[in-house]
């Protein structure tokens, strides 16, 4: 493969990474702030909202496993999901109770889910370098994501359907782009998928290793605090009347760019133990300062807050990231994609569930009253029950889990 030749790919992946986030940052985050201000939905109906997500999640090793790797092209596939999905988006936006809007976006996020899987796969398969030349591709998602934010902002879309429109919009350009993702063939033409390796069961001998066993414990256990900040954070902004949320939401993503190219030397440094435990004192962290905002005043409010929201680089790189790479280096060849798999449904799927039911319930459970027509409510105890709930497993993670050793050449 010529340098030029390559070149074209690592320019096309980068669009088609960016057009995909664009499409997830254009809803995802202000979704919460729709559901409270304009349709009524309580605290219940919205963390269900959001586990909808979760649920596409859990489907799509299904869906990729049995279908995508036997008998379509990837990038035909990919094309289908967007266009399929735009077109979801587009009802999602015209719905206006819990009962048509909840199966909707469980069909959109059963769209959705399986492209990122799809998209990985793919970039992987055709870059010369993946070590290298990946993460570089992948940055363009949060610049993606970023773009997404801060053109719903633009157009003052948080508190309404605009959103959908302009991520349906997105997710058709996103199909049709797909057709020009260079040709990847059905992996396994012919072969039977059997359930196990479908759902990375095949992973679950590493469960033997103590540490091992408790890493996925841990990332199960964190994902149920950590889903709060999905859930609440523009709901949150909104009571406080903030404008331009979801603009101001994507300076996560800015430092989620930074910390990306810091990953490598504090893994290097410190290793894995301490990295991941530094992501999750980092969600911890991010959660007590969301609880100290709530009585703060003025310029110490908006301080502690944007303190919050830029501490997404290291919760996400420092925990997700490094605990894929952990996946990766405890694996080998024969089990690397069930462990990568295990570890994807466990924290997008079972774990996201967990913690968006969670979050609903806590909503609901500490609304105070009506003020003007909007919802108050008790946020310091909103915030504090992730921020405890990260710290605990901080501790369990800090005393059970071992550094593994060292692999040599």
């Amino acid at each position: 493969m010529t340098t030029s030749s390559q070149s074209a790919i690592k320019l096309k992946l980068s669009v088609f990474m960016f057009l995909q986030y664009f499409v997830w940052g254009a809803w995802y985050v202000s979704m919460g702030s729709y559901l409270v201000s304009s349709l009524k939905f309580g605290g219940e109906q919205i963390g269900a909202a959001y586990g909808a997500f979760a649920i596409g999640s859990m489907i799509s090793p299904f869906f990729v496993g049995l279908i995508a790797d036997r008998f379509f092209a990837s990038e035909k596939l990919l094309a289908v999901l967007g266009i399929l999905g735009g077109l979801a988006m587009f009802a999602l936006a015209q719905t206006r109770s819990f009962a048509a809007f909840y199966p909707t976006l469980i069909v959109y996020c059963a769209l959705f889910a399986p492209t990122l899987a799809l998209g990985n796969s793919l970039s992987l398969h055709h870059l010369k370098n993946p070590k290298v030349d990946f993460p570089r591709v992948k940055v363009l998602s949060a610049v993606g994501w970023i773009a997404g934010g801060v053109t719903l902002s633009l157009l003052k879309g948080e508190h309404s359907p605009v959103q959908f429109y302009l991520a349906g919009a997105l997710s058709i350009v996103f199909g049709l782009f797909s057709l020009v993702l260079p040709h990847t063939p059905p992996r396994k033409v012919g072969q039977n998928v059997s359930l196990g390796e479908v759902l990375g069961l095949d992973a679950l001998a590493l469960m033997k290793r103590p540490s091992f066993a408790i890493f996925i414990v841990c990332m199960l256990l964190i994902c149920i605090p950590l889903y709060f900040y999905f859930v609440m954070m523009s709901i949150y902004l909104a009571e406080l009347q903030w404008s331009n949320i979801a603009g101001k939401l994507t300076l996560a993503q800015v430092s989620d760019v930074a910390f990306l190219f810091l990953l490598a030397l504090m893994l290097r440094r410190l290793g894995y133990k301490k990295t991941i435990g530094i992501g999750i004192l980092a969600w911890a962290a991010r959660y007590f300062l969301l609880a100290q905002s709530v009585d703060a005043m003025g310029t110490l409010q908006t301080a502690l807050i944007f303190g919050a929201i830029l501490l997404h680089g290291v919760c996400y790189d420092f925990l997700f990231i490094a605990g894929q790479l952990y996946v990766d280096n405890e694996a080998n060849e024969r089990n690397r994609g069930a462990a990568q798999g295990l570890i994807a449904f466990i924290l997008w799927g079972v774990g996201a569930f967990i913690g968006t039911m969670l979050a609903g319930r806590t909503l609901a459970t500490h609304t105070l009253a009506q003020a003007q027509g909007m919802v108050v409510h008790d946020w310091r105890g909103i915030w504090m029950t992730p921020a405890i709930g990260a710290a605990i497993v901080l501790v369990v993670f800090l005393i059970f889990f071992r550094e593994p050793v060292k692999k040599t050449a």
